[in-house]
C-alpha cells in the first residue's frame, strides 16, 4: 500500500473519513491485493519434468562416455596397490613393461652369415642342423685350403657363405674310406658355378669332391650329378657286404620345366626337393642292390619328359 492509504488508516485523512466501513473496506482490498502479489505462482510440473529428463540423460551420457574411456584402457593399465598403500593408474605412470608392449623399440637384424640353408627341411637329415652342417662346409674349406698351396688345377672355392647346402646326411664309412661322417653337398652360382661333395669324419681332414656346371646344350631336363654315386652306394670292393642300414642321397640339376622329379632305390620310390635348380632325393637301404637309382622327371602337366632308363649316357647298373 501506498503512503496515502496508511496515513488515512492512522486516522490523519480528512475530516469526513469513515472510521468504520470504509476503512474496513480498503483494508479487505488491500489485504487481498497484496496476497495476490505475495502468494508464489503454481509450480511449473511440466517444466520441471523436462528439466529432470535433460539431466538424467545428461548424467547417463557422462557415465557412458566414462565407460567407454575405461574400456579403452588396456586391462593391464591399472595397478591395485596393498592396503593402506597407493594405488596408482598406468595413466599417471605407465609400468615400464607396459610401455615396451606398447610402444616396442625395433632391433636391427644380425647381420646374416654363413651358407644359405636347403629349400626344404627335408635336406637336412639323421637330425643334421643347419649350423653343424654349415661348420661341416667350413671344415671341408678349410682343409682344402690348408692344401692349395702353389696349386693351379682347381678354381678358388671361397668362403662358405657364398654356398647353399642342398643336403646333409649321414655318410658310412666302407673298406676305401673306413670311419662313418656326414656328407654335405653345397653349391654356389658365382663367380663360377661350383658344387661341392664334403665327406667330414672327427678327427680326420675332409674329403672333398668337386665338379662346376655339368649341363650341355644336348643334356636331358633332368640330369643326374657326374660323381653322385658317391651318395648313393659304397665301395665297390665291398660289394654285396654293404654296411646296412645305408643312408643314400641323389642330386643332380633341372631345367625350369621340370616341374616333378621321382627316385626309385632299392624298391621304394621318392619324390625329389627341387631346390633353385636342383633335384635332391633320399633314403634308406635295408638290402644290398645291384642297380642304381632310377630317375624320373615331369613337366607341370604330368608328362614324363625324362627316365634314366632310357638314358644312354646314365649308369643303370652299379659296379
Amino acid at each position: 500500500m501506498n503512503d496515502d492509504q496508511w496515513r488515512g488508516q492512522d486516522g490523519e485523512g480528512g475530516a469526513d473519513a469513515d472510521p468504520g466501513g470504509d476503512f474496513e473496506e480498503q483494508v479487505r482490498e488491500l489485504l487481498a491485493e497484496d496476497a495476490y502479489t505475495i502468494r508464489p505462482s503454481p509450480a511449473p510440473y511440466p517444466a520441471i519434468r523436462r528439466r529432470g529428463v535433460v539431466e538424467r540423460r545428461r548424467r547417463v551420457a557422462a557415465a557412458g562416455a566414462v565407460l567407454v574411456t575405461l574400456a579403452a584402457v588396456p586391462v593391464g593399465a591399472y595397478a591395485l596397490g596393498a592396503p593402506g598403500g597407493d594405488s596408482r593408474t598406468a595413466a599417471s605412470k605407465p609400468p615400464a613393461s607396459a610401455t615396451r608392449a606398447a610402444t616396442p623399440t625395433p632391433s636391427p637384424s644380425p647381420t646374416a652369415t654363413g651358407p644359405a640353408g636347403p629349400a626344404t627341411p627335408g635336406q637336412l637329415l639323421d637330425g643334421i642342423t643347419l649350423a653343424r652342417a654349415s661348420k661341416g662346409l667350413e671344415k671341408c674349406l678349410a682343409d682344402d685350403r690348408k692344401y692349395a698351396s702353389g696349386r693351379t688345377d682347381d678354381p678358388d672355392l671361397g668362403e662358405a657363405d657364398r654356398y647353399r647346402i642342398i643336403l646333409a646326411m649321414n655318410s658310412t664309412g666302407d673298406s676305401n674310406a673306413p670311419g662313418d661322417g656326414m656328407f654335405v653337398v653345397a653349391v654356389r652360382d658365382k663367380p663360377t658355378p661350383i658344387r661341392l661333395i664334403c665327406d667330414i669324419k672327427p678327427d680326420e681332414d675332409a674329403g672333398i669332391n668337386t665338379s662346376g656346371d655339368d649341363r650341355l646344350p644336348d643334356s636331358p631336363p633332368v640330369l643326374a650329378d657326374i660323381n653322385g654315386g658317391k651318395l648313393y652306394q659304397q665301395s665297390f670292393i665291398d660289394k654285396g657286404a654293404w654296411k646296412l642300414p645305408f643312408r643314400w642321397g641323389v642330386i643332380g640339376t633341372v631345367e625350369p620345366s621340370v616341374a616333378k622329379v621321382t627316385v626309385s632305390y632299392g624298391g621304394v620310390t621318392s619324390d625329389a626337393a627341387l631346390d633353385h635348380g636342383w633335384f635332391v632325393a633320399s633314403g634308406t637301404l635295408n638290402q644290398q642292390v645291384t642297380l642304381a637309382p632310377r630317375i624320373k622327371g615331369y613337366d607341370a602337366a604330368g608328362t614324363l619328359v625324362y627316365d634314366s632308363d632310357k638314358d644312354t649316357s646314365y649308369e643303370k647298373t652299379l659296379p
